[in-house]
């Protein structure tokens, strides 16, 4: 007795087109925009580029942790926009700057930038133990 052959798998074709017959889409953005930058990620450009700015004048920030963190613990009475930490035996001195407070009262990216920038001048001062005029000149200037 004759078995039957199974049939034949269908293989699905490759797409050229898409289902209305226009074609592929081209692009979204020109090559040189992101196509998405995040509010974190905008946020984090402005605090390296704040840390950058005063490493050229204070070398030794090279050894101290700049870290983002959202929105501080819930036990602060008031809400702080920074805060720093002084190095301990096995980890490095560390500064952090709230991201969400500092959002809050801003309005756009300028005035955000600015902002960020004195939280980093004010909490690297408290760390060194000095001013904010002398760790950056144009403080409070702007």
């Amino acid at each position: 007795m004759d078995s039957p052959v199974p049939p034949r798998p269908i293989e699905p074709r490759p797409r050229r087109r898409d289902r209305h017959g226009r074609g592929m889409r081209g692009p979204v953005a020109p090559p040189q925009v992101p196509l998405s930058t995040s509010r974190s990620d905008s946020f984090r450009d402005l605090v390296r580029d704040s840390v950058d700015r005063l490493e050229r004048r204070w070398p030794q920030l090279a050894d101290v942790d700049f870290l983002i963190m959202d929105v501080p613990s819930p036990e602060e009475d008031t809400v702080p926009l920074g805060s720093s930490v002084p190095a301990g035996k096995e980890q490095p001195a560390r500064i952090v700057v709230y991201r969400r407070p500092v959002e809050i009262r801003t309005k756009n990216r300028d005035d955000r930038a600015l902002l960020v920038h004195e939280v980093v001048v004010e909490q690297v001062a408290e760390l060194l133990g000095l001013s904010p005029e002398s760790v950056d000149p144009r403080y409070g200037q702007d």
